[in-house]
């Protein structure tokens, strides 16, 4: 069983967007004691990069979205490649939230995902309840920027799953070194899908790399000032110890601009954890109580 119903929201630029809706059934009289949890994936990432993690929470009663970005997964290609970029996400968030009626939520953002948290938090101080940052903060390496732009949007199709698990592990085994066939077909399940020939092909967008390789393109605006808004709520910091996108030395500025916030390490892990390893799941978990202690008294 799924677990989770397909839903659809609409973007001001006329895009028929996918979220799935997990504890769809059951959150009626759970979502009046305990925020939504909204999940927003990487740049290239979809819905599944949170299946079990959602499926996981459900079962606790807890309601969950999952969103996809525009031209990623379900949700509909953008006309213009240009508006690929986190001012129109933004935008988009901002719809869904109207759409499913949810004014205060608890926010897990992957990458991209963390960079939409921020500016969430930013433009609507109140609404965050929690945030957990996965792999992410207001300072980009250079090095794993060089890296995305390289890799987006290239690659053609593979004839079977095992070969694009295969070519996963070629380019991205210095991430994941401890990884064996299981966990890249795992990844690539996730990252691909199958075309209406039968052969296994990327599950986004590859124009979603034009502004992205635009110098300034990946955030588009100053984040610290975004990142100190997340102030207002608890707050964790997952970061995989071999992570090229986000630097200890930035990890440790977010914790000295933000005492409270909490940080997690993630060993022999590139860019980004999937926040199923037990660091990660246990730490939520934490999020979660924190979040609920600071809930106001009816």
């Amino acid at each position: 069983m799924a677990g989770y119903e397909d839903r659809y929201w609409w973007s001001r630029d006329g895009l028929r967007l996918h979220f799935r809706d997990y504890g769809v059934r059951d959150h009626g009289a759970a979502s009046t004691e305990q925020p939504p949890i909204l999940c927003i994936p990487g740049l290239t990432r979809n819905a599944r990069d949170f299946h079990p993690l959602a499926q996981g929470l459900a079962e606790q009663g807890r309601r969950v979205l999952c969103a996809e970005l525009r031209g990623r997964g379900e949700s509909a290609f953008a006309k213009d490649p240009m508006t690929y970029v986190p001012l129109t996400y933004l935008q988009d968030l901002e719809a869904l939230l109207e759409e499913t009626g949810i004014d205060r939520f608890i926010g897990i953002g992957t990458s991209l995902g963390g960079i939409m948290l921020m500016l969430l938090a930013a433009t609507g101080p109140t609404r965050l309840a929690g945030a957990l940052l996965n792999d992410i903060g207001p300072a980009i390496e250079e090095a794993g920027l060089d890296r995305i732009r390289q890799t987006v949007g290239t690659g053609g199709g593979y004839p079977t799953w095992v070969h694009a698990a295969r070519a996963l592990s070629e380019v991205q085994g210095a991430l994941y070194p401890d990884y064996g066939l299981e966990e890249w077909l795992a990844y690539a399940k996730r990252l691909y899908r199958l075309n209406s020939k039968g052969r296994v092909v990327l599950d986004y967008d590859a124009r979603l790399a034009e502004p992205f390789k635009v110098p300034g393109g990946e955030s588009g605006v100053d984040l610290w000032p975004a990142f100190d808004a997340l102030k207002a709520c608890p707050t964790v910091l997952v970061r995989g110890a071999m992570s090229d996108i986000l630097s200890e030395e930035t990890a440790q500025a977010m914790q000295a601009r933000h005492p409270d916030l909490e940080r997690v390490t993630v060993p022999r892990t590139g860019h980004a954890p999937t926040l199923f390893e037990p660091e990660c799941v246990a730490a939520i978990d934490r999020l979660l109580e924190r979040v609920a202690a600071s809930q106001p008294v009816l």
